[in-house]
């Protein structure tokens, strides 16, 4: 079973159809498994746990929820216009976005190695923060890169982290990630996070923004009501990416 959740995250659905046993069978292991510690039980099935210091490679991020970071993308494009600036953190939810933004007439600030090399050339005038290059993250951190994202306001940033609940906000495990991405949220105007339903409820290390700071969280699943209570008291606006369209379902 352990060898099966090296996807860090599944489905009892669909691990009930691999390993062609009941889905009660199924919920019966990943339930001793929790109670062991290997694992975090989620909504339907099962992720890996993971510590608040242990930093996912870049290939783990793109490989986790792909298709859901599509929707969320597409989601996040309508609420970008022509004319506006746009921050990107170097998350690969934030890189799904960068994608596809050569479909708005943009200016946009990059944090991003990845969202760097899929933005060049398109048309797009971007600006790219600088600093120390975190190859584990594709990123650009530290003080040289904090200090640049100081004196630039983008209309619009859009940003990811590694978990998120309401009480404790957003948070990465990577203490210079965080710096970053606070540096680039001060100077921006709407704040936007993309959180897939898999960062629901998790917690790492280093505290990237308070749920108050951000106006709009965009996620593939509709949260807990708990959740959605939360983020009413705080004003913030929640968007469901369609999972037939990528559209915006409040």
């Amino acid at each position: 079973m352990i060898r099966v959740l090296a996807q860090r995250v599944v489905r009892i659905k669909d691990l009930a159809v691999e390993l062609n046993v009941s889905e009660m069978t199924i919920r019966r292991e990943l339930d001793q498994l929790a109670d062991q510690g290997q694992i975090e039980r989620i909504h339907g099935g099962a992720r890996l746990r993971q510590l608040a210091t242990e930093e996912e490679s870049y290939l783990q991020r793109s490989a986790v929820q792909a298709e859901a970071k599509e929707r969320m993308a597409l989601a996040a494009l309508e609420l970008v216009q022509d004319g506006d600036s746009v921050g990107l953190d170097a998350s690969t939810s934030a890189l799904a976005l960068a994608r596809i933004l050569p479909a708005r007439k943009v200016q946009a600030v990059l944090t991003g190695l990845d969202s760097v090399e899929v933005i060049q050339g398109t048309g797009i005038e971007f600006f790219i923060c600088g600093g120390f290059f975190h190859s584990k993250a594709r990123s650009f951190v530290g003080g040289a890169a904090v200090q640049t994202l100081k004196h630039l306001q983008p209309d619009k940033v859009f940003f990811s982290s590694c978990g998120f609940s309401p009480q404790f906000g957003f948070s990465d495990a990577n203490p210079q990630e965080a710096e970053t991405k606070r540096a680039l949220l001060a100077g921006g105007g709407l704040k936007i996070a993309l959180i897939d339903h898999t960062k629901f409820g998790r917690r790492g290390l280093a505290m990237t923004a308070m749920t108050d700071q951000v106006d709009i969280i965009i996620t593939d699943q509709e949260p807990s009501l708990a959740v959605r209570e939360a983020l009413e008291a705080e004003d913030v606006r929640l968007i469901i990416a369609s999972p037939r369209t990528g559209g915006q379902k409040d």
